[in-house]
């Protein structure tokens, strides 16, 4: 039977979704991200492409390269809002969906031909993300998720593309091998190198040569010049990790600071364990000093969501890590090996009552936010982050959140 693969991206999502708050930012260069010059370009208007700007580039070269833009530090409440209302929209249509992001989503249509075309379906289906969420939608259809993924990005802005059957390589072979989903920077070079531009000139090099370069991702890479991907279309399914990073505005040799903002990460996470109803059985801490160097260290522990315990061991981490006279550039907190269940207590301890305050507390953050109700230690430490990670949705990409 012929796959139908359906590719939806919301264009220019955190944009999008600003203008759709605020009218009067339509048709103005907008710039989204962190608001200080060690910030970076989460997203960015069409209007502000145009003057070369990117995600990811520095928010003081953004500023540069277009003064007039308008600067938004970003609303990831809002986003992952709007990004629910589409999700369920789509979910609602298609018999399996995957969640790629917060704004791209996979869909099968496979064997609906028999009832109604998949492309009169695909169009309809944006028709209606469109007039019931307010936000501009392209899709790309086609056998497969790779070319359905680059025909979206060939369709944007706000419009939509079919690639029959058996047109697959005819489609790819005069776009930029930037376009195949799986090449990044390093790997555009060294095709480059190879005097490979265009995906048409992969498509006509031997499977072996790429092997010998890249290793087994080179027959993939093949493959998918080729316009060949049978992956499937994975139902979107819950995350088994959580974990937050705070880059400081400037570099902190501060140890009560660096600490106060730790605890309030790390109860933070513990908060959004217990909200789903998840333990943790391993604890990373990450550190990235001023000279850009960067250490972890794990630890596995018993299964909790207790704060006392998270923050214990996550203190522990930190003062073994935090052994050179080098001021902090970004602290991270991981929590892994997550797992459905209740808490498991410790013999020694009496949990009782701590159990009764963490669900007093948690009570509290659900009905008045996440920073209604905080230790004293970590007062110093703005919130890090919203939503509940365990509802099968990935997480909104933050704009560069600083200290």
């Amino acid at each position: 039977m012929q796959r139908h693969v359906l590719h939806m991206d919301l264009d220019s999502f955190f944009v999008s979704v600003e203008r759709l708050q605020d009218r009067r930012l339509e048709g103005r260069p907008i710039l989204i991200g962190g608001t200080s010059d060690r910030g970076v370009v989460a997203s960015c208007s069409y209007e502000a492409r145009k003057f070369g700007i990117r995600s990811a580039m520095p928010m003081r070269m953004a500023r540069s390269l277009c003064p007039e833009a308008v600067v938004i530090r970003g609303n990831s409440a809002a986003y992952s809002k709007q990004s629910k209302v589409v999700t369920d929209i789509i979910r609602e249509q298609v018999p399996i969906l995957e969640k790629a992001s917060i704004d791209e989503f996979y869909a099968d249509l496979t064997g609906m031909d028999r009832f109604f075309g998949a492309l009169s379906f695909s169009s309809e289906l944006r028709q209606r993300v469109m007039r019931e969420s307010g936000l501009p939608i392209s899709f790309g259809l086609s056998v497969n998720k790779t070319v359905s993924k680059v025909a979206t990005g060939e369709a944007k802005p706000n419009n939509q593309r079919h690639v029959n059957w058996g047109d697959e390589r005819g489609f790819l072979a005069p776009l930029s091998v930037r376009k195949i989903p799986m090449v990044g920077e390093k790997t555009y070079q060294t095709l480059r190198n190879l005097g490979v531009q265009h995906i048409g000139t992969l498509q006509e090099m031997p499977v072996d040569m790429l092997y010998s370069v890249f290793g087994k991702p080179g027959q993939t890479l093949w493959e998918k010049a080729q316009g060949v991907d049978a992956s499937p279309v994975h139902p979107t399914h819950e995350r088994k990790s959580i974990s937050t990073e705070r880059t400081f505005d400037q570099d902190s040799a501060d140890i009560e600071k660096l600490q106060s903002i730790l605890v309030a990460m790390v109860e933070n996470l513990a908060f959004q364990l217990r909200r789903g109803h998840k333990l943790t059985s391993c604890i990373r801490i990450k550190l990235r000093y001023a000279d850009f160097q960067t250490h972890s260290q794990q630890v596995s522990i018993p299964y909790t969501a207790s704060d006392a315990i998270l923050i214990s061991k996550s203190k522990e981490l930190f003062q073994r890590l935090y052994d050179r006279r080098v001021r902090i550039r970004l602290i991270g907190v991981h929590f892994s090996g997550l797992v459905g269940g209740g808490e498991q207590y410790h013999l020694f301890e009496t949990c009782d009552r701590n159990d009764q305050l963490y669900a007093a507390m948690d009570r509290i953050r659900i009905a008045y936010g996440d920073r209604a109700v905080v230790r004293a230690y970590g007062l110093g430490a703005r919130t890090i982050g919203r939503g509940n990670p365990f509802n099968g949705e990935p997480p909104p990409l933050l704009a560069n959140r600083r200290s």
